[in-house]
């Protein structure tokens, strides 16, 4: 998911929260230019700070680049808080195994080493500053507007990265409402330099969930699917990046408890709430 729509659904969720502005809680989406630097100065304002910008191959994370700017800035400000959302990606290929955050990081791809080399460039900027800072690794993103329910019911083929994932025995996905209510689990029990997976109890093929996705499609509105986006053929170089991820320290530490703890459950929740795809 491209981190506009990330930052869209995460602000939706955050703006439908019970946090209030007299808590003192504010979640910063940054997405930065370079000639956007001044934002920096005015970050010291703020209490939380939440930190979405994808790295970049060849040049990193792009406001790390300024990372003196950035440490003078929060220094002498009122931070509190600081979350850097990651992707699940930085495990590389593990053979299928059940990985959790102990598991040691082996990113195959160069997006996937980058995004490991921005992790540790928050984190320890947040030990620098004395902050209590968190990763969190999150799987595929899902939602209301961007789903397999979403895909089926517009009719769009399959874009080039989807197929590309077909082959993967193993997807971990997550809800963007357990998002929220993780960040906001972690905001509420800060640590220092914790990372964690935000992803669901059920990492499943992408064939397996477009054919739950066409069932729910097929029932509510019966005859609107007409081709089954669950049997495409795979790219056949994509044999990558197989693992299920583990969320037991979300759970354990955060007290987090899942809303949609299944594609299923996540998917049947977006297929609700929809109106007449006509």
């Amino acid at each position: 998911m491209k981190a506009g729509l990330l930052l869209e659904l995460v602000l939706a969720q955050l703006k439908r929260s019970s946090f209030k502005r007299e808590d003192l809680i504010f979640a910063f989406l940054m997405q930065m230019s370079h000639s956007e630097l001044s934002t920096l100065n005015r970050l010291k304002h703020y209490t939380h700070l939440l930190v979405s910008i994808p790295s970049v191959v060849g040049i990193g994370d792009p406001v790390l680049q300024h990372r003196e700017l950035l440490r003078s800035s929060l220094m002498d400000g009122n931070l509190q808080w600081l979350g850097y959302l990651s992707s699940t990606s930085v495990y590389g290929d593990c053979g299928g195994a059940w990985v959790d955050e102990n598991y040691p990081p082996n990113p195959t791809s160069e997006v996937a080493k980058s995004r490991l080399a921005a992790e540790e460039g928050w984190l320890n900027l947040g030990i620098t500053l004395e902050l209590s800072t968190q990763v969190f690794r999150l799987g595929g993103i899902y939602g209301p507007g961007r789903s397999a329910v979403d895909t089926i019911t517009k009719q769009e083929p399959i874009s080039k990265s989807q197929k590309m994932r077909i082959s993967k025995q193993y997807t971990s996905r997550v809800h963007v409402e357990d998002i929220c209510q993780a960040l906001k689990a972690s905001i509420y029990k800060p640590s220092f330099g914790r990372i964690y997976n935000i992803v669901d109890d059920d990492p499943a093929p992408r064939e397996e969930v477009f054919a739950y996705a066409e069932d729910l499609v097929g029932r509510k509105w019966p005859g609107w699917v007409k081709e089954s986006t669950s049997s495409e053929k795979a790219l056949s170089y994509n044999k990558r990046g197989e693992k299920r991820v583990s969320n037991g320290r979300l759970k354990r530490e955060l007290g987090v408890r899942l809303l949609y703890p299944s594609y299923r459950s996540g998917l049947l929740s977006i297929i609700d709430q929809m109106e007449n795809p006509l």
